[in-house]
């Protein structure tokens, strides 16, 4: 019965097809492996395979599986997208494949050898030296740089897809900084979970041979005479493409994923800086572009590199996959000299076919493209002047003429390839399976003197019909790769050894990570404060409208100028000083507060707000992405789900709702990473910078309340707004009932040891997390921080409530309250200045602006 369903929804799908594709074989015939799985989707069952692509979905969201867009009017953060349908390849024809890929990389390795030492290809006129010098590609420093292993061409990645001939052709190559496996792991990973059905009935190659490969190709590259190598893997920041990729590749390789301000170089070695010590790094895994890698002799505006590197690499003191200079193979125009050059260095042919390509710098190509322009697709041979390929076939006669003058102006800069018809594969598109071009990228490590090619690969297909727009930033849909056999493979995993199982470079916390952390526990008890206050406004406002009308009570007065002097929103509630001649209404603003109110939770631009702090919250939380588990980055999901929801909400019932499901949300976070990340110096450093704001938030709205008397009744409201703020008001009533005494409150609020929001407890806590932290000098001491706890402590500790709360009867100030929580505000800061000079000092600023390194990679995917 499933067999005749399926024979008959292939039977609907082949009357879609109108190319060559993959379920067909070259007679017109449905292959078997297509046949097998067809049947277990018909199995399943269409309405099922739409639940199941939802849970797709869900489980890349949870994940925090992205791709960054650059220049997108939307979100950056483009959700990855996954065919449920896997695309397939026997293995008897992946073999064939194999051969082709090892020795186009033997080739291109060869090739970049050679360009970069003797240049036989250009004496000998096999590739022209235009070609190699007037690209961007080809870099005058790198020319003298020697690798340890007998590659350069460590790590390459090749786009392949069907030919009309039936047969694979390559497209494109990858060399500066391939991209992808992490995402083709990825949906492995996902696919196995969605559809175990897929797994019982076929059986297909593992992919993990691959990366562990890669891991014992690394690890071979360090020090011989470190036995346990440092290895770093080199991204540009979370603002780059691929960065989820990095973070997942560095934590399933289990590398350090390191920024270029983490690294220095001093006395001929690269360096990473943790905040212990300096560590020396031995092998770099780099996610940058080549001209980025070194702003002393490559591109000197960078500030994604490291200054002083290429001279490391010359020296022999790293070993970096793939190093600088490997960007000169990915010209489009050598592509139409590889067949030359293959016969010339392996006196051998091609064994895959590459795109038919022309370049123009020679005058019968040049005219060969002229005169078939309609017939072309156009790209120029440097890929970094963001020229987007001219399907010319497209373009009017006005246009082509335009084309054409372009590109006899300058010839030399473009390449020309042929547009053929590729191959389609099924993809599941709006909840049917309609033919759809795609393209496999292939991806390929050394492994001694020959090449290990992974079992599968990362497969895009276009979401438009009819088009070849594969890439990501154009919309184009990932699929699972199949390497299809016809028994069980059996894999047994090779571990690397690593002798000095005491070492924990691996383990090393940067000083930029360090920061982050610290700044993401003030910022999670920031945005958390500013939520608890908030609520505790609103109530009172609520219950004003019944009691008091327009007119607002003096505790509700105070209360708004604490909001201010807490978020530091100025003017705010607090207003401007009148200058000479000026008059400012600062009551005007308590007649309606909601306005301000709502600025403060929903205003993004506003320093400050409710939103802001949760974007930079955010932005800090995305910085160290390596350190959070899949419960976390769903917690996480929800987080941006609320700040999307806050940031569009006007109604101050609707804001109500949000800011409880805030708070649910944040503790969750919080209580997770408490429970999860590891007693170490980090955990040490976000324990340190929440307690840090904690104390600075109690000590604001303590010190604004309280600093002036008022009448009794409002006190006694403000008494009960502070502890419940601060969690402190059962506890009061439980000792003291319903009395409310200010010499109470502070004794309560400033000395209770056992209580977790007190100034007592919350200093002895900070003093502790300090004193966890590693000392850079004499360790048996205090460090600079620790001393300005110590002082704020001591000065908590020796206070005397009944001198805290007299007043001066003319102004009503209680100047020693005002003066005891001002010095232990300034020691507060001062902890945090003290931090950031003992751990912070290598590090560029992260917490407070958006990330917007999007200059590297341009190794679309």
């Amino acid at each position: 019965m499933i067999q005749d369903i399926s024979l008959g929804l292939l039977q609907s799908y082949k009357e879609k097809i109108n190319s060559y594709d993959e379920v067909l074989d070259q007679n017109g015939e449905i292959k078997p492996y297509w046949k097998g799985l067809f049947d277990t989707l018909e199995s399943i069952g269409i309405d099922e395979l739409e639940l199941r692509n939802q849970e797709i979905v869900k489980k890349l969201k949870e994940n925090g599986v992205t791709y960054n867009v650059y220049d997108s009017n939307q979100e950056s953060n483009r959700a990855w997208k996954l065919d449920p349908i896997p695309f397939l390849i026997h293995e008897s024809e992946w073999k064939t494949i194999e051969k082709g890929l090892k020795q186009r990389a033997h080739l291109l390795d060869l090739i970049l050898k050679d360009l970069y030492g003797p240049q036989t290809l250009i004496k000998n006129a096999i590739i022209p030296a235009e070609l190699v010098f007037d690209n961007a590609g080809f870099l005058l420093p790198c020319f003298d740089i020697k690798q340890k292993h007998n590659k350069n061409l460590l790590n390459y990645a090749v786009d392949l897809a069907r030919g009309p001939d039936g047969k694979m052709w390559l497209l494109d190559n990858r060399t500066q900084a391939p991209s992808g496996a992490g995402y083709a792991l990825e949906n492995r990973v996902v696919m196995s979970k969605v559809f175990p059905e897929l797994n019982k009935k076929t059986y297909r190659k593992k992919l993990s041979p691959y990366f562990s490969q890669l891991q014992q190709t690394v690890d071979s590259l360090g020090n011989n005479s470190n036995e346990n190598p440092n290895v770093v893997f080199l991204t540009p920041g979370p603002g780059n493409e691929t960065y989820f990729e990095h973070v997942y590749l560095s934590s399933y390789l289990g590398y350090t994923l390191v920024q270029g301000n983490d690294l220095l170089v001093r006395d001929g070695f690269v360096w990473l800086k943790s905040i212990d010590q300096l560590e020396r790094v031995d092998v770099i895994i780099k996610r940058l572009d080549d001209v980025w890698c070194d702003p002393l002799e490559l591109r000197r505006d960078s500030l994604l590199g490291i200054p002083g590197l290429l001279q490391v690499i010359r020296l022999g003191n790293i070993s970096v996959v793939n190093p600088p200079g490997t960007s000169i193979l990915e010209n489009y125009g050598l592509m139409a000299f590889m067949q030359n050059a293959c016969k010339f260095l392996l006196k051998e042919p091609l064994l895959i076919s590459s795109i038919a390509t022309w370049w123009c710098g020679h005058t019968k190509e040049l005219d060969y493209v002229l005169t078939n322009l309609p017939k072309l697709i156009i790209k120029k041979t440097n890929r970094k002047q963001g020229f987007r390929s001219i399907y010319a076939r497209l373009l009017n006669i006005e246009q082509l003429e335009d084309l054409k003058k372009q590109i006899q102006k300058n010839p030399k800069e473009y390449v020309a390839q042929e547009e053929v018809s590729l191959s389609t594969t099924p993809a599941f598109i709006n909840g049917t399976i309609e033919p759809r071009y795609a393209a496999i990228r292939a991806f390929l490590i050394a492994d001694g003197d020959d090449y290990q090619v992974m079992q599968g690969g990362l497969t895009r297909s276009s979401a438009v019909k009819d088009k070849f727009e594969i890439s990501n930033q154009l919309g184009g849909i990932s699929k699972d790769t199949w390497i299809i056999t016809d028994t069980p493979t059996e894999y047994q995993e090779k571990s690397v050894e690593r002798k000095n199982t005491n070492n924990q470079l691996n383990n090393s916390l940067t000083s930029r990570n360090a920061e982050n952390l610290f700044w993401l526990g003030r910022l999670c008890e920031r945005t958390m404060a500013l939520r608890s206050f908030l609520k505790i406004i609103l109530n009172r406002l609520n219950e004003n409208v019944v009691k008091h009308g327009n007119e607002q009570p003096e505790f509700l007065i105070v209360l708004l100028k604490s909001l201010t002097h807490l978020t530091q929103t100025y003017p705010g509630f607090v207003g401007k000083e009148a200058k000479d001649g000026e008059v400012f209404d600062n009551d005007a603003i308590f007649v309606n507060p909601i306005t301000e109110l709502l600025l403060l939770i929903n205003d993004s631009k506003k320093v400050g707000s409710v939103v802001y702090n949760m974007q930079s919250l955010l932005n800090t939380i995305n910085q160290v992405s390596e350190k959070w588990n899949n419960d976390t980055r769903q917690i996480i999901n929800l987080l941006e789900d609320i700040h999307f929801t806050l940031k569009k909400t006007n109604n101050i019932n609707h804001v109500n709702h949000s800011l409880d499901k805030l708070h649910i949300r944040l503790f969750s976070f919080y209580g997770n990473i408490y429970e999860t990340l590891p007693r170490d110096n980090g955990f040490y450093l976000m324990e340190a910078g929440k307690n840090v704001e904690r104390i600075l938030s109690l000590i604001s709205v303590f010190r604004t309340a309280f600093n002036y008397k008022k009448a009794e009744e409002d006190e006694a409201v403000l008494m009960e707004a502070i502890l419940e703020n601060h969690h402190l008001l059962a506890q009061y009533r439980n000792i003291y009932k319903s009395h409310l005494s200010l010499k109470a409150v502070i004794n309560m609020v400033f000395l209770e040891k056992n209580l977790t929001y007190t100034l007592s407890f919350l200093l002895n806590t900070l003093t502790h997390y300090l004193s966890k932290l590693p000392k850079t000098n004499e360790p048996n001491r205090l460090s600079i921080a620790e001393k300005s706890a110590l002082k704020a402590s001591t000065i908590i500790n020796l206070i005397d409530a009944d001198s805290l709360i007299q007043v001066d009867e003319k102004t009503q100030f209680r100047s020693k309250l005002d003066q005891t929580l001002s010095d232990v505000f300034e020691l507060m800061c001062d902890v945090s200045n003290n931090l950031s000079s003992l751990y912070f000092n290598h590090s560029v600023i992260q917490h407070s602006v958006l990330d917007t390194l999007e200059n590297s990679e341009s190794d679309e995917i």
